[in-house]
C-alpha cells in the first residue's frame, strides 16, 4: 500500500509513432478481423488468448503472463474526438491535453508543478531518452533529462558539456518551428536549460544499483533498468518518462511489430521483476500509450495511420481487467476506415491523476472526463 513514506510514482511508456491496435489486443472471434488483414492477420493457434474475446499477439508473451497475475488493466477504444492522422498534431494532443489548440504546457509539466510547487526537488520528474517531451514542458518546472544514465555518470566534464549542449540543440529545433519565437520560446529554452540540472544528482543511481534482472541490450530495455535503478536509489522521483519505436509500421510491418514488442515486452516484464524483487514496486504504476492506432484494413505490407487506440496500466495497485468497450469493425461503423475512439484519454488521465497521484485532474486535463477506475480500493 502506497503510504506518505513511499508516495506514488507513475512510469510513463510511449510507444512513438502509432501502435497497431488491432494486432496488439486481437478479438479473434471477430471475422472482420480476418477479413481486413489479408496480409498480416495472426493465425489463431498463435495467438496469446487473454480470455472468450480478445487475444494478444504472439510477441507480446511477457504482458500477457502480467494480465494473468491481475495487475495489467487494457483500456480499448482510447483516443480524443475528430481524430487526427497527423503524428505531430496527435502527439502534441496527448502531451498537452489540448485536442481544439496547439497547448504550451504539458500535462506532466502540470502535474509536477503540482507535486513539487517550490521546485525543491530537481529530480521530480526524470526522462530518459533523447530530448524531451512536450508532455513534460511547462513553465518553472525542472526535468532532469538524460539519454542514458549509466553512460552520462561516466562523462568527462568536456563531454559532459557537449552532451548538453547537443540536447539543448535537439529540443531548440523539436519545438522551435511548431511554436516561433517571443515568449514561448524564452521559457521553453529556459525549460530545456533546467531539463539538464538535475542530470547531476542521477549519477549516484548507477553506483547504489544492484539487481539479478539481466536485462537485453534493447534500448527500452536500457531505459526501463535505468528508470528502476532511478527509482531505487530513493531520489525522490514521482514522474519517469520513455519511449520506444517507431510503431509508425507503413510497410514490412509484421518483423517490425513482432520485433518492437517483444523488446517491449521483456523490458517491461524484467522492469517489474527487477523492483519487485527489492521491494520497490508497490507505489509504481506504468501507464502505456501511443498518439494513435492504425487502419483496420491492411494495405498488403503495413497499416497507415489510424483513430483508436489501445492503452495499458500495470502495477500492483492496478484492478487488471478490461475497461471502456473494443470499437466497432463493421466497416459502417468505422470512420474513414478506422475505430472510433469511445474513451476519451483525458479521462484516463483523470484517473490515473485522482486516483493514483491524487492530484486534481480538472486543472491538468483542461475539464472534466471520466473512465473506469481501474485501481483497487477506490470506488
Amino acid at each position: 500500500m502506497v503510504t506518505k513514506e513511499k508516495p506514488p510514482v507513475i512510469v510513463v511508456l510511449q510507444l512513438t509513432g502509432g501502435n497497431d491496435y488491432f494486432n496488439t489486443i486481437i478479438p479473434y472471434n471477430d471475422n472482420n478481423y480476418y477479413d481486413s488483414r489479408p496480409s498480416l492477420k495472426v493465425a489463431q493457434e498463435d495467438m496469446l488468448t487473454l480470455d472468450q474475446e480478445f487475444a494478444m499477439h504472439p510477441a507480446m508473451g511477457p504482458m500477457s503472463d502480467i494480465y494473468k497475475t491481475g495487475e495489467m488493466a487494457i483500456i480499448h477504444g482510447i483516443g480524443y474526438p475528430n481524430s487526427t492522422r497527423s503524428h505531430f498534431r496527435a502527439m502534441d494532443i496527448w502531451h498537452t491535453a489540448e485536442p481544439d489548440k496547439v497547448g504550451t504546457e504539458g500535462w506532466l509539466g502540470r502535474v509536477v508543478r503540482e507535486l513539487d510547487p517550490k521546485g525543491e526537488n530537481p529530480v521530480t520528474a526524470v526522462n530518459i531518452g533523447q530530448g524531451l517531451p512536450r508532455a513534460l514542458v511547462a513553465p518553472n518546472v525542472s526535468v532532469a533529462s538524460v539519454a542514458d544514465v549509466e553512460t552520462y555518470g561516466l562523462l568527462t566534464s568536456v563531454e559532459e558539456e557537449a552532451a548538453r549542449n547537443k540536447m539543448l540543440t535537439r529540443f531548440s529545433n523539436m519545438y522551435g518551428a511548431a511554436l516561433g519565437s517571443g515568449p514561448v520560446m524564452d521559457y521553453l529554452g529556459q525549460t530545456g536549460i533546467d531539463a539538464l540540472n538535475g542530470a547531476d544528482i542521477l549519477k549516484v543511481a548507477p553506483e547504489k544499483y544492484e539487481s539479478p534482472i539481466e536485462y537485453s541490450n534493447s534500448l527500452i530495455a536500457r531505459n526501463l533498468r535505468d528508470v528502476a535503478s532511478v527509482h531505487k536509489a530513493g531520489l525522490g522521483t514521482r514522474v519517469f518518462y520513455t519511449q520506444q519505436g517507431s510503431y509508425d509500421t507503413h510497410g514490412a510491418q509484421a518483423p517490425t511489430f513482432s520485433k518492437l514488442w517483444t523488446e517491449a515486452a521483456a523490458a517491461i516484464q524484467d522492469f517489474w521483476d527487477d523492483l519487485r524483487i527489492s521491494g520497490h514496486h508497490d507505489n509504481v504504476v506504468m501507464f502505456i500509450f501511443s498518439e494513435f492506432g492504425r487502419r483496420v484494413k491492411d494495405n498488403g505490407s503495413g497499416t497507415d495511420h489510424g483513430s483508436a487506440g489501445v492503452s495499458f496500466v500495470i502495477g500492483p495497485s492496478v484492478k487488471g481487467g478490461m475497461y471502456s468497450r473494443y470499437p466497432e469493425t463493421r466497416s459502417e461503423a468505422l470512420d474513414q476506415g478506422d475505430l472510433v475512439p469511445n474513451q476519451d484519454f483525458r479521462g484516463v488521465y483523470s484517473t490515473l491523476l485522482e486516483n493514483w497521484l491524487e492530484v486534481e485532474a480538472a486543472p491538468i486535463v483542461n475539464g472534466t472526463f471520466s473512465s473506469e477506475n481501474f485501481f483497487v480500493g477506490v470506488n
